[in-house]
């Protein structure tokens, strides 16, 4: 099981999240951050790094978000890796 970045991240993108990730698994595209199910290990580091609350195992995505679970998965091979601090889009 891994983590699923949710919709509190549009349009946020605060990065703390990825910069704790053992094995960076957070991939990047031009509002929000992903998690890559096929890298993650789920070792929950980046959940509570989120301020905006964000991330949560693929088994407690909120019903309302689990759309997510699919985007996480299908986005993260497409983007680019990040594992560095950038300033968070504005809200």
């Amino acid at each position: 099981m891994a983590h699923v970045v949710c919709e509190p991240c549009v349009n946020c993108r605060n990065t703390f999240c990825c910069t704790v990730c053992p094995v960076e698994a957070f991939r990047e595209d031009a509002t929000m951050l992903v998690i890559d199910p096929d890298v993650c290990i789920d070792c929950g580091a980046c959940a509570s790094e989120c301020p905006v609350q964000a991330i949560y195992p693929a088994d407690d995505v909120p019903a309302k978000w689990n759309s997510y679970i699919e985007l996480n998965k299908t986005k993260a091979p497409t983007l680019p890796m990040i594992n560095t601090k950038k300033d968070p889009l504005k809200k």
